[in-house]
């Protein structure tokens, strides 16, 4: 939940688990209803189609909306930083490189690496009608991700 008097933060999957549902749910959708209000405004003809420029400037935000406001659940951590829910995990990829990666993370013993691929799957399915282009890949220790970045 946002804090009084800040903006809305997207859940990237390495926040608190958010405590009040309904209240969360609202705020999602009416950020996921801007975001798409925006890329009407800025995006001529392109419309919802394609990421608008500040989506291109603040990329893991941008895709942690998308992803939340599908309804994927973002994974979360403890004040310790200990993985409390399986979820997704949305980082700026490596160097600054314009792309950011999506994993399917949880706690210890959370059996995530089992749903990477299908939830991975899904997380491309959000993302794709809204211009996004995601390749799976297989990284260390045979763990799945979803690289993401704008379209060319």
């Amino acid at each position: 939940m946002t804090a009084p008097g800040q903006g809305f933060e997207p859940a990237t999957g390495d926040g608190p688990q958010s405590p009040a549902a309904a209240v969360r749910e609202a705020e999602v959708r009416t950020a996921y209803e801007g975001l798409l209000q925006i890329r009407r405004l800025v995006n001529g003809r392109a419309g919802t189609a394609v990421p608008a420029p500040w989506e291109l400037r603040s990329m893991p935000r941008a895709v942690a909306l998308v992803l939340e406001a599908a309804g994927i659940a973002p994974s979360a951590v403890d004040s310790e930083g200990r993985r409390t829910r399986t979820g997704y995990r949305v980082v700026p990829g490596p160097a600054g490189d314009g792309r950011v990666e999506v994993t399917w993370v949880g706690p210890p013993g959370g059996r995530a690496a089992e749903a990477e691929q299908e939830r991975l799957t899904a997380c491309a399915a959000a993302l794709e009608p809204l211009g996004w282009v995601c390749l799976l890949y297989r990284g260390p220790r045979r763990r799945r991700f979803l690289e993401v970045e704008p379209p060319r």
